[in-house]
């Protein structure tokens, strides 16, 4: 028996808090930024837009806030998700509703654009879920952190990045696979290693502040001379815009 993700994720977006909820506006931002970039380098439409895994809606507010798409929609697994989701009463977005995490309640390229942005690493079947989003939507992006790495490999990584729901360790022939499996192809891609507000925004001292400020800068300094060395020492953003092959 599969794991019971919709209770989970209902009992962590419960206890998570302000705090938490400011994390995740800080993430949508970023992740913004990615759908944005790549819709345009690969030149995607976005009439139409549904964010499979919406979580608390902190993503479709930033792109709606951005004015982007026409119409707005998400998806989530988790009834209190979607609840703050609709709290937040969010323009132009059309419907939020909760699905099995299977099938999405809608007809065949339903959507000019399907996003799922950090889904994949948290689901017993990626490539289920990513097949489902191809038929319903005309093209996708995705997004997840790819942890199969020196420093992802750590026990206390594993660990860490378990308690936050991560069920799957991903690199970008992980993900380039499950996108083919789809029957799509990677039509643009980008890799991000994270801006200083990420790695210091937990820091409660300034002795952690400065650990986070060390740590965004070795990182990105590594990126910078070797995005290819950085990708295999640490966990990086990847996200990338896929079409029907």
């Amino acid at each position: 028996m599969g794991r019971d993700l919709s209770g989970f994720y209902d009992s962590a977006y419960a206890r998570g808090g302000e705090r938490h909820a400011a994390w995740r506006e800080l993430g949508a931002r970023g992740k913004a930024d990615h759908v944005a970039s790549l819709c345009a380098t690969a030149g995607l439409r976005w009439g139409s837009v549904v964010e499979i895994g919406c979580g608390d809606g902190a993503l479709l507010a930033e792109l709606s806030a951005r004015g982007f798409g026409d119409s707005l929609a998400g998806f989530d697994i988790s009834s209190a998700a979607v609840e703050l989701a609709r709290e937040r009463a969010i323009p132009r977005v059309a419907s939020l509703d909760v699905f099995d995490g299977v099938r999405l309640p809608v007809e065949d390229s339903a959507f000019d654009l399907g996003v799922l942005s950090h889904v994949l690493e948290h689901v017993e079947r990626p490539a289920a879920l990513l097949r489902e989003a191809a038929r319903a939507c005309r093209a996708v992006i995705v997004e997840v952190p790819l942890e199969r790495n020196a420093s992802g490999g750590r026990p206390d990584k594993r660990a860490s990045s378990g308690e936050i729901g991560h069920v799957q360790a991903l690199d970008r022939a992980a993900v380039r696979a499950l996108v083919e499996s789809a029957g799509l192809r990677v039509a643009a891609e980008l890799l991000d290693p994270l801006p200083r507000e990420v790695h210091t925004f937990f820091a409660k001292s300034p002795v952690d502040q400065a650990r986070g400020l060390a740590k965004a800068a070795v990182r990105r300094g590594l990126f910078r001379v070797s995005p290819a060395v950085a990708e295999r020492a640490f966990t990086l953003h990847y996200a990338c815009a896929c079409v029907p092959a």
